[in-house]
């Protein structure tokens, strides 16, 4: 079977059907890749320096049969792990028990995969070339990894039809965005892909932050997902800032132009809240992630907050911090917003579920549903 090259938009619509493998070095996946896409990594980043020097310093002849060289003997495996991700390969027990993997018959020819690399060059042409070999069909991508992100940063110069989920710390905004996707709206959870939950405290109990061109990757292929439903794409207020990653500014600035429904909760029911969800977190680093702020915070307002951690009056320390969080979103309400005061539609809510928040949103935003 041909192996057929494809361009990104095309390359794009049959990874929702079929597996993506990668075949960059283990640093640059790791770094950053195609969303979902799995590691078959041509070479290792020592052989991956090792070719790219005699490339520059040799000559192209030099860097190929280097790379055979190190290409030969992983032919076997990485066909192995392509068959292991689409389902070809089983595991056995021999009779000395021990586990080894063999192949099971499969058929080959309805097996379709994508394979890319850097620049759409020798990596993903040779790996192309075994598996083709092997029996599969095989699409490599056009322009490689390269015109992936290329894609991905045009996705940040359109419009979106956007509205904005905003309230005071301690609302429950994100828990209001997952219950507006239960109820059929279309959301992009920015927190969610930058896994972080956008405050000093916002990394406890979650996993390690992408790269922020990973996260980019991420959010593009989320806004070509949600706007591909035609509908409104509902997002939370955000800073531009989340943890160690940054909304890309041209997406930030337009988020500042659009409609923000604001959630208006009483102080002691958000304090509540904030207590039942940090509570828990280890008194050590609620210290520290307190002391981090120190300097906005005030010297006092710290101390007095690590103090009745210490105490373990965690309603306390909360109280201070998020009074303090209060006004650092006041602030940021008017930040980079025109009018801020013709943005805002404040909706009034209390002790209610957040399924009931996200329903009085819809209604304010004039899309009342029969639930």
């Amino acid at each position: 079977m041909p192996i057929t090259r494809l361009l990104i938009e095309d390359f794009i619509t049959l990874s929702k059907q079929y597996p993506v493998f990668d075949v960059r070095s283990e640093g640059e996946y790791q770094h950053a890749r195609f969303p979902n896409a799995h590691s078959l990594p041509l070479f290792t980043n020592e052989e991956r320096k090792v070719v790219g020097t005699a490339y520059k310093q040799e000559s192209k002849q030099k860097a190929i049969k280097l790379g055979l060289e190190y290409f030969g003997p992983k032919m076997v495996k990485m066909v192995e792990e392509v068959e292991r991700v689409v389902g070809g390969v089983q595991l056995t027990v021999d009779g000395n028990k021990n586990r080894k993997k063999e192949t099971k018959p499969i058929e080959i020819a309805d097996k379709v995969v994508l394979v890319y690399c850097w620049r759409g060059g020798m990596r993903s042409a040779g790996v192309a070339w075994l598996l083709d070999l092997y029996g599969f069909k095989v699409y490599t991508l056009v322009g490689g990894y390269k015109s992936y992100r290329n894609w991905v940063l045009k996705q940040f110069e359109k419009e979106y039809p956007f509205k904005i989920i905003g309230g005071y710390t301690g609302s429950g905004k994100t828990e209001v965005l997952h219950a507006l996707a239960q109820q059929g709206e279309t959301v992009i959870d920015l927190e969610g892909l930058a896994c972080h939950r956008g405050s000093a405290f916002g990394n406890l109990g979650q996993p390690q932050q992408p790269k922020q061109e990973m996260f980019e990757n991420l959010l593009a292929n989320a806004l070509a997902v949600a706007s591909a439903n035609n509908s409104t794409i509902w997002l939370e207020d955000e800073s531009q800032r989340i943890g160690e990653v940054n909304i890309p500014i041209s997406i930030f600035k337009y988020m500042r132009t659009c409609r923000v429904y604001f959630l208006d909760i009483p102080f002691e029911e958000r304090l509540n809240y904030i207590l039942k969800g940090y509570g828990s977190f280890d008194k050590e680093k609620l210290i520290n992630a307190t002391i981090r702020i120190k300097k906005r915070l005030g010297g006092l307002e710290t101390k007095n907050a690590v103090n009745y951690l210490i105490e373990d009056d965690f309603l306390g320390a909360f109280g201070i911090l998020l009074h303090y969080y209060d006004r650092l979103y006041t602030k940021s309400m008017s930040n980079m917003r025109e009018n801020p005061e013709m943005l805002f539609h404040k909706i009034a809510v209390s002790e209610v579920s957040h399924a009931e928040k996200a329903k009085c949103v819809i209604i304010a935003a004039g899309k009342e549903k029969v639930y």
